[in-house]
């Protein structure tokens, strides 16, 4: 195949690339007739696109809400296309050894390194189908003789310091409001959103949190409150009542809550044991 010129066409590409997955998918033949290794789904100048990375794109893309199908994994494997061909020729440029380009792939060594200590910390200690029925169980007997689930919809301010949650309490008791005292402040990702969390249930939040919103009316909000981590506001925007759903609707909620819940403390145990300043 002869290497594109520099002034392809995107369209030319996915074209291209169309072509070479099309023929992908006619058997089993496809391999031995390329040329390519068994396990691997395609090739741009030399460097090879593994079976397993197009599995690790389209795990991602159904995680995002994609279908799975024969088109996905085409469209995963001419997006792998599409950026092998700019990052080599990003290469050819001489720009991958820009400031810029190493600061990036910094980040996403640290991003992927993270994912990687979550989710080897997860096969170690996973959550068996007993854990999250006996998780169900305990929150349905937690309802009380009403039997019914109170969810509050809550908003958060996380800041380092003891002084910096009451300089943030200082300022919404003199009229600002808690979206704006979170904008300016708050050290968490939702710090865009005003702080906003959604609906939550007190057993999906670390105890002093949870203790902290069931002792709150709605519109209210908390003392500083002292997490491994920082400090912590939390106002309870509204509250809600619903019946509990049985235990087939309710699984895969508790089982993704007990993941969030065992990850939390595993990141806790690591921050007790380290050394964190913040400026």
């Amino acid at each position: 195949m002869k290497p594109f010129s520099s002034a392809f066409n995107p369209i030319v590409v996915r074209f291209i690339a169309a072509g070479i997955l099309a023929s992908a998918f006619v058997g089993g033949s496809f391999a031995q007739q390329s040329g390519l290794p068994i396990n691997v789904a395609a090739s741009v100048n030399g460097a090879l696109i593994t079976n397993d990375m197009v599995e690790q794109g389209i795990r991602a893309a159904i995680s995002q809400g994609q279908k799975e199908s024969p088109q996905l994994r085409s469209a995963v494997i001419e997006k792998f296309v599409e950026v092998l061909l700019l990052s080599q020729q990003a290469e050819k440029d001489g720009l991958a050894n820009s400031e810029k380009a190493n600061t990036q792939l910094a980040m996403i060594r640290q991003n992927y390194l993270a994912d990687l200590e979550l989710s080897t910390f997860m096969e170690k200690n996973p959550i068996t189908d007993a854990d999250v029925r006996a998780e169900y169980n305990k929150q349905v007997a937690s309802l009380g003789p009403q039997g019914m689930i109170v969810e509050y919809k809550i908003s958060d301010i996380a800041v380092a310091t003891e002084a910096d949650a009451q300089a943030a309490t200082s300022r919404l008791k003199k009229g600002e409001s808690f979206d704006k005292v979170a904008r300016s402040v708050s050290l968490a990702p939702n710090k865009a959103q005003g702080g906003a969390a959604g609906w939550v249930q007190p057993g999906q939040l670390p105890q002093p949190l949870s203790a902290a919103i069931g002792n709150l009316n709605k519109g209210q909000v908390s003392t500083p409150i002292q997490m491994q981590q920082g400090w912590y506001l939390i106002k309870v925007e509204d509250k809600r009542s619903s019946k509990p759903p049985t235990f087939e609707q309710a699984e895969k909620a508790v089982r993704a809550g007990l993941m969030q819940k065992k990850q939390f403390e595993f990141l806790s145990q690591i921050a007790k044991d380290s050394k964190i300043i913040v400026q």
